[in-house]
């Protein structure tokens, strides 16, 4: 099981394929405020909610200084259908040998209707502009999480 992240903790550095199979890094964006989601699969209802309230909400997020990454184990040939399929605007990464889970505490057990399986664990962490953890949440519902990310947030 891996372990969760803190407060004050430096962010693991990623870089992974988007939906164009373009390297997206976390390096890339220093300096802002990013939220890293992470979500079990794409196309599936309650990860198809959640990155349609990521995008909702993307021009609110971005400015208030915040860019969204929204990472899943799928390939980027899944996320692009995910994409296009809902019109998704939030930058999109597959990990599907999950090591960036693994390293942000969002993968491993959970309880899934009463069983306890080995799987995503729906977090979110926000990295600061100097790639720290300012917050990390875990096992956070698809529904409500993103407007009670910017009532948390104060945006």
């Amino acid at each position: 099981m891996s372990e969760r992240l803190q407060p004050g903790d430096t962010a693991p550095a990623f870089t992974l394929p988007d939906a164009d199979g373009n390297e997206v890094s976390l390096a890339g964006h220093a300096g802002r405020k990013v939220i890293v989601y992470f979500y079990p699969a794409a196309l599936t209802p309650g990860c198809t909610k959640q990155a349609c309230d990521f995008t909702d909400n993307l021009e609110l997020l971005a400015g208030a200084g915040y860019d969204v990454i929204g990472v899943s184990p799928d390939k980027p040939e899944k996320l692009a259908k995910f994409r296009e399929k809902e019109d998704l605007r939030v930058t999109l990464v597959g990990d599907p040998e999950k090591k960036v889970l693994e390293a942000y505490g969002a993968f491993g057990e959970k309880k899934l209707y009463g069983k306890t399986v080995t799987g995503v664990i729906r977090s979110t962490v926000i990295v600061d502009e100097q790639g720290r953890v300012e917050r990390a949440l875990y096992n956070v519902r698809a529904t409500g999480h993103v407007a009670k990310l910017i009532k948390d947030l104060e945006i």
